[in-house]
């Protein structure tokens, strides 16, 4: 008599869920999902062919649990869900740290680079000024060195006009020059009837009278010059100072 042959037992239908919070690939948090409507097939019931007890227990065990009554759900438990809660809780406090730090570190670099602006806009106005000072001078000293060179020259026109010997074209050239060098900030001082001042004159000549009241120059032999504030040569000149006057003979005196 032969054994009737038995059928391959199917294999469990297996479903596996991905219930991570953070998506691997894309690192951002998944939305909260409905849980899946649970399965409706059940595996066939392989110990009634059997013919062992075990086979109806397990049979009659919920799904996801085994023989021995503990549940087990696939992919994640409660551990590992609180932890995927956590993890979304602390992502915002250090995004907006993330955030934070850049802007401070952005802030103090402008900060420092605005003073250092502002330190090299006062060197270059400061250079600026140095420098224009520096060729105004040296504008000035060149004239001043150029019309030191002529004041020969002016001395003879004057003489020459003095002595009636300036006239015609000559005087037209002579009196061009003289305007063309007080244009230039050249001035001629030292005066008869001004009051003698030894940091422009040089006194040769002294002499008193009782019409004066003070050092007055009463002769001007060579005139001075000054260009601007700097006295290129001091006018040579005669002093007059005063002298009191003799005391007048009394009436006794006159009628002896």
């Amino acid at each position: 008599m032969t054994q009737p042959q038995s059928q391959p037992e199917e294999q469990p239908h297996v479903v596996v869920r991905d219930r991570r919070r953070i998506d691997p690939e894309t690192g951002e948090v998944r939305p909260p999902v409905a849980e899946d409507a649970p399965e409706t097939a059940a595996a066939p019931e392989t110990s009634g062919a059997a013919g062992t007890p075990g086979g109806s227990a397990a049979a009659g065990a919920p799904e996801g649990s085994d023989g021995s009554g503990s549940a087990s759900a696939p992919g994640t438990g409660p551990d590992e869900a609180g932890a995927g809660d956590g993890g979304g809780r602390h992502a915002a406090p250090e995004a907006d740290l993330a955030d934070a730090d850049p802007a401070a570190e952005l802030k103090a670099q402008l900060d420092e680079r605005t003073a250092d602006l502002q330190r090299l806009t006062a060197e270059y106005a400061n250079y600026r000024k140095r420098v224009e000072r520096d060729r105004e001078s040296v504008i000035t000293n060149a004239k001043a060195q150029v019309a030191n060179e002529l004041l020969a020259v002016l001395d003879d026109i004057e003489r020459a006009g003095a002595h009636g010997d300036l006239t015609g074209a000559f005087k037209a050239v002579a009196d061009k020059l003289v305007g063309a060098l007080h244009g230039t900030g050249l001035e001629p001082f030292g005066h008869e009837g001004e009051e003698f001042d030894p940091s422009v004159h040089e006194a040769v000549q002294h002499s008193t009278s009782p019409d004066v009241t003070g050092p007055t120059v009463t002769a001007v032999l060579r005139r001075g010059y000054r260009f601007g504030e700097r006295v290129l040569r001091p006018a040579l000149v005669a002093v007059t100072d005063h002298e009191p006057a003799a005391d007048q003979p009394s009436d006794e005196q006159q009628q002896d």
